[in-house]
């Protein structure tokens, strides 16, 4: 049944949500419908997931407020929020992969018998009937791991609507999904509308909002720079709100000239882990010159981390790709290869990939060149200190000795480390993805001015970023990726970021 507050179920005032150093919401008001999908769109650090994770309890705002069915609330934690009726179906799946579906749908809420042991006939009857809705045929007893993504997911949804929810947000649910199951998704939505089950979507895909939605707010820098009925908006303006901040204050760099071509992949390849006949990249070809920045840039799940990762011979089993170094076609079926070949990759994930915490600063900055540090098959400190100094000094890192644990220093430093560490191995094209993600705004414009000064000493750099204005910026050329594919190449003069952000939005049909 409808509340009384013009369909409005869920609502925030002037939420504000700041981390240190870092306001990611800056007053957002935002209005939940019954029976109604209101979309939330908007750039990669928009604001769009901190706003979902404080509606599902995940967060608390820093200021402003929630109201649910008119009435003011504060959600401790997801729990809190789900006994409201308040479900999230994550991006990144919050499922158990040695459970059955049966149990992941239902864990922590199991069915019990008389004797208060799980009555695992109930709970696979009603798994089935769950996973039925969803048209999903698969046994309520098989386990997660053996299922494809798109199932999982698919299971993830299943999982929510066990609780009766009156509002579920979805962030990104149709990413990892076939047209089939799309459009099984699609009518399952319009039918939790029809029971007055309130709806928000996140999405880039924006022709899928035109499907489905009743209502859109656009995001951009933690703000609301857009609200209404979605016919009342084209696919155009929604994009021009998207991207529509200035470049103003941004870094722009000078560009070098650009001379014989130092790099080629061509052709590049990656089979889908899970997905038989599907694709992470497929038939993207690129190139680079000595002296050149050559950006690439693409949303959530475009294939731009996988491309870099693939030419590094990162999955060589399930990728294939022709590359060349100075004109010189180079095999490359693992890392060691790609830099023997003059390849370096400067990772996404700092923290994971890019560094070993444990270890000190000149341990890890000697990493990927270690036989320039050895001595009779040992590795020489002072020969390290000797050849890692200079690199380090370089790029200005911050440290009160080589013998500092890399953890101990700041996010910034130790990207730098991650940078010094690359140029150790006296790379001929450098491969740098997200390169600035979680640094402070002064260690971001040294790295800027840092990636100037390899692009004027001659050095080939490809750039993947989700910052629109740092590719802008950064870059000479610029490549644009969705869904795997390579989708326009602009040079610095013909990009803006509205024809950058149209190409990276999935085609309408």
């Amino acid at each position: 049944m409808r509340t009384q507050t013009n369909g409005i179920i869920l609502e925030a005032r002037g939420v504000v949500k700041s981390f240190p150093g870092v306001i990611a919401l800056g007053g957002v008001d935002l209005q939940i419908r019954c029976g109604q999908l209101t979309a939330l769109v908007g750039e990669n650090g928009a604001g769009k997931s901190t706003l979902m994770n404080i509606l599902a309890g995940v967060f608390q705002p820093s200021a402003g407020e929630l109201l649910f069915d008119g009435e003011a609330v504060s959600f401790a934690d997801t729990r809190e929020a789900q006994e409201r009726g308040i479900a999230i179906v994550f991006q990144e799946l919050n499922l158990f992969p040695y459970l059955s579906v049966a149990e992941n749908i239902f864990l922590g809420r199991e069915p019990l018998n008389r004797f208060g042991f799980i009555d695992y006939g109930q709970m696979n009857r009603m798994a089935t009937e769950l996973l039925y809705r969803l048209r999903l045929q698969i046994d309520p007893r098989t386990l997660m791991t053996n299922l494809r993504v798109g199932q999982r997911q698919m299971v993830e949804i299943a999982k929510v609507l066990f609780h009766n929810p009156r509002v579920i947000i979805m962030d990104e649910p149709t990413s990892a999904l076939s047209e089939r199951e799309i459009e099984t998704l699609f009518e399952l939505i319009r039918d939790l509308r029809e029971q007055d089950v309130a709806i928000v979507y996140i999405t880039h895909k924006l022709d899928e909002l035109f499907q489905i939605g009743d209502y859109v707010t656009v995001l951009r820098d933690g703000r609301v720079v857009g609200s209404g009925r979605l016919d009342n908006f084209d696919h155009d303006e929604l994009v021009r709100l998207m991207v529509g901040r200035a470049l103003g204050d941004f870094h722009r760099r000078v560009e070098a000239d650009k001379r014989q071509e130092v790099f080629r992949a061509e052709e590049v390849t990656l089979m889908h882990p899970e997905r038989r006949g599907d694709f992470l990249v497929k038939d993207v070809s690129l190139s680079v010159k000595h002296g050149e920045v050559l950006g690439i840039f693409g949303l959530i799940g475009a294939g731009r981390t996988e491309l870099l990762e693939t030419i590094f011979g990162l999955h060589p089993k399930k990728s294939s790709a022709a590359v060349f170094v100075d004109g010189r076609r180079v095999t490359i079926l693992s890392p060691s290869e790609a830099i023997a070949a003059g390849i370096g990759l400067v990772p996404e994930d700092r923290r994971q990939e890019g560094f070993i915490p444990q270890m000190s600063v000149g341990a890890n900055t000697s990493l990927a060149s270690l036989a320039r540090a050895e001595r009779f098959l040992f590795v020489s400190d002072r020969l390290e200190e000797q050849y890692v100094k200079g690199y380090l000094e370089r790029l200005r890192v911050k440290t009160p000795s080589l013998r500092q644990s890399i953890q101990n220093l700041s996010g910034g430093n130790q990207q730098k480390v991650i940078l010094a560490k690359w140029l150790a191995t006296q790379p001929k094209v450098l491969l740098l993805d997200e390169p600035t993600r979680g640094i402070d705004i002064n260690a971001k414009r040294e790295i800027y001015e840092f990636i100037d000064e390899l692009a004027e000493s001659g050095l080939g750099v490809v750039l993947a970023s989700s910052e629109l204005p740092e590719i802008l910026a950064l870059s000479d050329r610029i490549i644009v990726m969705c869904e795997g594919r390579k989708t326009a190449e602009f040079t610095r003069t013909e990009a803006s970021e509205e024809i950058i952000m149209k190409a990276a939005l999935p085609k309408r049909s």
